[in-house]
């Protein structure tokens, strides 16, 4: 087993730098109850300090909350927004990879699947693939679905939506279910109400 061994001077230098006062040369039974003294009000201070530091990173984190939603509603007005979500009925006919959406012609959105976000989506799970800020008028959507199909063949099949965006919100499922009867999978783009 190694010591070390810290002369007085030395000790009371490291006390001093830790915020603790004390005299190097008189480090004696009498000077121990000062000691813990000084110990104990740094102990405490500690503890204000960090109460004081966890007050700040709570305000930072609700002051981080509140400007993404002030972002989401200046990027995304209300009247003007489109968002699309992704759904997924069972999945026995199709392994989801990837999808890619197409507004008016442009693509706005690829979008690669980890498995286990696949696995939420088969448990029930909705994603917002994607939101968009558009005119009033009509539009066409074209979404083009990538990954396993049937006998894990590779599979890639798209669907088209045309849809008139009108004032306010507007909401579109991407569904995959499967279709029995065929033992297919089956893309449907709905509008929500």
């Amino acid at each position: 087993m190694v010591r070390r061994w810290i002369d007085r001077a030395a000790l009371g230098a490291l006390l001093a730098a830790a915020g603790l006062v004390v005299q190097a040369q008189d480090l004696g039974s009498a000077d121990t109850g000062a000691l813990a003294a000084n110990e104990a009000g740094s102990r405490q201070e500690f503890r204000s300090l960090d109460e004081e530091v966890q007050s700040l990173k709570k305000e930072v984190l609700d002051l981080n909350r509140d400007l993404f939603l002030l972002e989401e509603e200046l990027l995304f007005p209300a009247n003007s927004q489109v968002a699309f979500f992704v759904s997924m009925d069972v999945g026995e006919y199709f392994g989801l990879d990837s999808i890619n959406l197409k507004i008016d012609g442009k693509e706005v959105s690829n979008y690669l699947y980890t498995q286990r976000e696949v696995d939420a989506l088969v448990r029930g799970g909705v994603h917002r693939l994607h939101m968009e800020n558009l005119k009033v008028g009509d539009h066409e959507l074209i979404a083009v679905f990538t990954g396993k199909g049937p006998h894990g063949r590779d599979y890639r099949r798209g669907a088209t939506l045309r849809f008139n965006k009108g004032i306010g919100a507007k909401y579109v499922e991407l569904e995959i279910t499967d279709r029995i009867s065929k033992q297919q999978p089956e893309f449907d783009i709905r509008e929500w109400e």
